[in-house]
């Protein structure tokens, strides 16, 4: 029997979990500085979840992928620096919210930011990325955005690609190499898509 993939706006009601292991899975080794041991990473994103502000696959029921964004002042992953210091403690935690600071991508007037996005290993190829990609546009589109904006770290070439065949065009490349030890990236490339009329539209399906 074929799987059913339902793409959806937020997180699922007791999906939390799997969006942060996602997520983990995904940009762990940029966030493991500020964020490790994976366990408490993967808990504390897990409770501090902004879930209005994703779009989530579903295979057979299970959150298969996910894509976070940053609109009107809040995005996926939430938690301030007060929360930092809450779960690791304030001399193990002031570095944390320094480094996560430097992370940080606000939306311009007119913009909506993606925060990233994070597709199971079983399921990758099979277009879920696509379908995360065109809803976003879509909630950017009905959001009366100009453009969608994210960025991408040098040593994921597959995501590059994946952002380029859906019209997004590289128009910065910050080198960070001090970076590279603490976060095993050494640059950030700001990308942007613009939203048109013909983004808008409902949630998807696909068999």
């Amino acid at each position: 029997m074929n799987a059913t993939t339902v793409v959806r706006r937020g997180v699922p009601e007791g999906g939390a979990a799997r969006v942060a292991a996602l997520y983990w899975e995904a940009f762990g080794r940029k966030l493991g500085a500020a964020l490790n041991p994976p366990d408490k990473a993967r808990a504390f994103l897990a409770t501090h979840l902004h879930h209005d502000r994703a779009v989530t696959a579903l295979v057979d029921g299970e959150v298969a992928g996910v894509a976070g964004y940053h609109l009107d002042g809040r995005g996926l992953l939430g938690g301030g620096a007060g929360d930092v210091l809450s779960a690791y403690g304030v001399l193990r935690g002031l570095h944390r919210v320094a480094l996560l600071a430097l992370l940080e991508r606000r939306p311009t007037a007119g913009e909506l930011v993606m925060d990233g996005i994070a597709v199971a290993p079983g399921h990758r190829g099979a277009g879920i990325g696509t379908m995360l990609l065109r809803e976003i546009a879509a909630v950017a589109a009905e959001a009366g955005c100009r453009r969608i904006r994210l960025d991408v770290i040098d040593v994921n070439p597959r995501a590059r690609a994946l952002y380029e065949r859906h019209g997004f065009t590289a128009v910065h490349t910050e080198r960070t190499p001090y970076l590279r030890e603490l976060m095993g990236f050494g640059a950030v490339t700001t990308m942007h898509r613009p939203v048109t009329s013909a983004d808008a539209s409902p949630g998807r399906e696909a068999r």
